[in-house]
């Protein structure tokens, strides 16, 4: 079978005008970049939040393997196989990060025949996103060091400026840094370090506004130190809002491309889920949802990470209600939760297909937690016997949730269509009763410990005096209604990314939180979390170049 980027390069792809008019959209709603990518201006916008709303579908996936699930893959797919049965559906998925793109996970277009395109402009600069979000935080810690420089007027405490940098590569050498050096008039000297720019509180903050006011006011509203007097100290007080704003006009623009189906996609966004909360923008699915039959979106990793903050938070500040979540696994990844070794996973074994699937029924569980109807997808590969579909089919029937194989990868959406048909039924039946995990007005630490007993299935939480004194800080300041989002490893329930299948009476330690205030959520790290990344040992930069002015080693 041809590569990714292969079959990508060859796709017969319609002018950008003509997916926009599949939508409704007429040429002065779109801004296009080249011929086969746009970005749906701000006017168009507004009037699609006042519609009725489509249907929203939600993809997660068990916890990721190296044997590879399919989420983003599955996404698509099923979006295309919609499409097939009549029903207008669009699918919205986050852009790419050049971190992973150079470094080992690789790009986010999906694969196979169920991508969507064109993936080499989506998995490097695209339209120029990610860059803005990078502009727009590096400014702000520009004008926190520049304010230190010209006398401090807002008596900031060098020693508590939690507002780092950030860049879109693994650098692990950046973590912790420190700045000033070379006399007073190189500025003030400190310690910071860099995130990656998924990790920003910008990039937050631009996946969760919902128009350019709403975008300045969040902006205004992040704290970035604390005064000598221990006061909050805000973007807005240093007068960075409107810059900001200004620096990420174009970016909140959702960005519209297609599959290789010729059917709509937004691609907007990219927050991590292990670091961050994990899904594409709000604006985005909400033109969508003001645009199409069905919506198909995806959270980040699995769905104890992504999805749960797509329904935490996502779906509390959009007010979203989903109508199906879609769980997508292998038979390969279950093989690697019961204990077979990669070089392995191709040789039939349905005891450890069935002793790994206990993360798959423990992301059941969780997921029917939040009242939406669960279908699994078995995202399908070639050396999947019959005997190991079976066994894994059976056990989902056990479990109370329908299993359908999927071979959207080789066949496009007409390998989906089963699974298409099963989500628009169950979408349409309005079996649906969607409810969040925890109230607003539980206290941060108690929100904190509801995540990590009901979704972890931890037994207790490790939160030191400093972490509990300064959530009790927040909650007196006011943030105390604000969801929670925890960044911890991807690998496991645990924060030991080595445990695997579906562990319980563990502790999850919470090292250290922060506030988004201007995002909306308090971030919880767990154990040696990163929020950045180092590059492998051999990084995927190494087989990346041009041949004949191609891309090539891209994926």
């Amino acid at each position: 079978m041809k590569t990714d980027i292969e079959i990508a390069r060859e796709a017969t792809k319609q002018p950008i005008f003509y997916i926009g008019s599949q939508l409704g959209l007429d040429a002065t709603d779109l801004l296009p970049y080249g011929h086969d990518k746009a970005k749906v201006a701000h006017h168009a916008l507004k009037p699609l939040r006042e519609r009725e709303r489509g249907h929203l579908v939600l993809v997660t996936a068990v916890s990721p393997t190296p044997a590879g699930e399919g989420k983003t893959t599955t996404t698509v797919g099923l979006t295309d196989a919609l499409n097939q049965l009549g029903r207008q559906a669009t699918v919205c998925i986050r852009e790419a990060s050049l971190g992973p793109n150079f470094g080992m996970k690789g790009g986010a277009a999906g694969g196979g025949f169920a991508q969507v395109v064109p993936m080499e402009d989506m998995n490097l600069h695209f339209t120029g996103d990610f860059h803005a979000v990078t502009a727009a935080h590096n400014l702000l810690a520009a004008m926190i060091d520049n304010h230190l420089h010209w006398g401090n007027k807002l008596r900031i405490d060098p020693r508590r400026v939690t507002w780092r940098r950030v860049m879109d590569v693994n650098d692990r050498a950046l973590r912790e840094m420190v700045v000033g050096l070379g006399g007073p008039s190189n500025g003030h000297l400190r310690e910071t370090g860099f995130d990656i720019t998924a990790a920003s509180e910008v990039m937050a903050i631009l996946c969760l506004a919902t128009d350019l006011d709403d975008l300045e006011e969040r902006l205004g509203r992040i704290v970035v130190a604390e005064s000598f007097e221990r006061e909050h100290v805000t973007a807005a007080q240093l007068g960075a809002a409107g810059a900001m704003t200004v620096l990420l006009k174009d970016a909140l623009q959702p960005n519209l491309v297609q599959t290789l189906e010729n059917n709509p996609a937004f691609v907007h966004g990219g927050p991590f889920a292990n670091i961050a909360h994990g899904c594409n923008s709000l604006v985005a699915t909400q033109a969508a949802l003001g645009l199409s039959e069905y919506v198909i979106t995806e959270a980040g990793f699995g769905a104890d990470l992504g999805a749960e903050k797509f329904f935490d938070i996502v779906c509390r500040v959009g007010d979203l209600k989903p109508d199906v979540v879609v769980l997508v696994t292998t038979i390969r990844a279950l093989k690697v939760n019961g204990g077979v070794p990669l070089a392995d996973i191709e040789v039939e074994d349905v005891d450890a297909a069935l002793r790994g699937s206990v993360n798959l029924e423990r992301h059941v569980e969780n997921l029917k937690l939040f009242g939406v109807p669960v279908v699994v997808a078995i995202n399908h590969f070639d050396a999947d016997t019959d005997a190991e579909v079976e066994a894994i089919r059976s056990l989902c029937v056990r479990n109370g949730v329908r299993a359908v194989v999927a071979k959207h990868f080789t066949d496009g959406g007409a390998g989906a269509l089963e699974l298409a048909a099963t989500v628009a039924e169950l979408a349409e039946s309005g079996a649906a009763r969607f409810n969040v995990l925890y109230p607003d007005e539980m206290p941060l630490a108690d929100k904190i410990a509801t995540v990590a007993k009901r979704i972890y299935r931890a037994d207790s939480v490790h939160l030191p005096q400093r972490v509990r004194r300064r959530l009790a800080a927040w909650e007196e300041a006011g943030y105390g209604n604000l969801p929670v989002c925890l960044a911890k490893t991807q690998y496991s329930f645990t924060a030991e990314p080595t445990l695997l299948g579906a562990p319980d009476g563990h502790e999850i330690p919470i090292r250290e939180v922060r506030l988004a205030a201007g995002a909306g959520f308090i971030v919880a790290l767990c154990g040696q979390m990163m929020t950045m990344p180092g590059l492998p040992r051999r990084p995927s930069a190494v087989d990346i170049g041009l041949e004949g002015g191609l891309v090539v080693g891209l994926h």
